[in-house]
């Protein structure tokens, strides 16, 4: 059952390195972003909410289960609503800080880490 759920997180979380990407370099506000960014919100807080049920294989676990690296899972279950309340408010400076430590948070910074030693894509490209 882990093997599925690392890929099914892996399987929702690869297209939006490259969505999440255009989202923060093209046009902003016309329907295509927002068509793209409903997409790429709802693949985040899937593959979030995946990762949940995939326990830490690195580094100290709490509850037997959770790691540091459940923390991304957090920043996206608060990020995504934020920011969408932000940008439905007309407050788009918050929702660009938003997306954009969403990026760079949950995917740079925690994909980052996934190619770390003992971790399964280290495993799967480098073993």
């Amino acid at each position: 059952m882990q093997e599925f759920l690392m890929y099914l997180h892996l399987g929702t979380v690869l297209p939006c390195v490259p969505l999440g990407a255009y989202l923060l370099a093209a046009g902003k506000g016309d329907g295509i972003h927002r068509s793209m960014g409903k997409i790429y919100m709802t693949l985040m807080v899937f593959t979030a909410l995946v990762a949940l049920f995939i326990p830490a294989q690195v580094g100290p676990q709490w509850l037997g289960h959770f790691g540091w690296i459940h923390l991304f899972c957090l920043l996206t279950l608060y990020s995504v609503p934020t920011s969408l309340m932000a940008v439905r408010r007309g407050n788009l400076s918050a929702h660009k800080f938003k997306m954009w430590g969403l990026y760079l948070g949950a995917i740079g910074i925690a994909g980052g880490f996934a190619f770390f030693p003992g971790r399964f894509l280290h495993d799967l490209f480098f073993v």
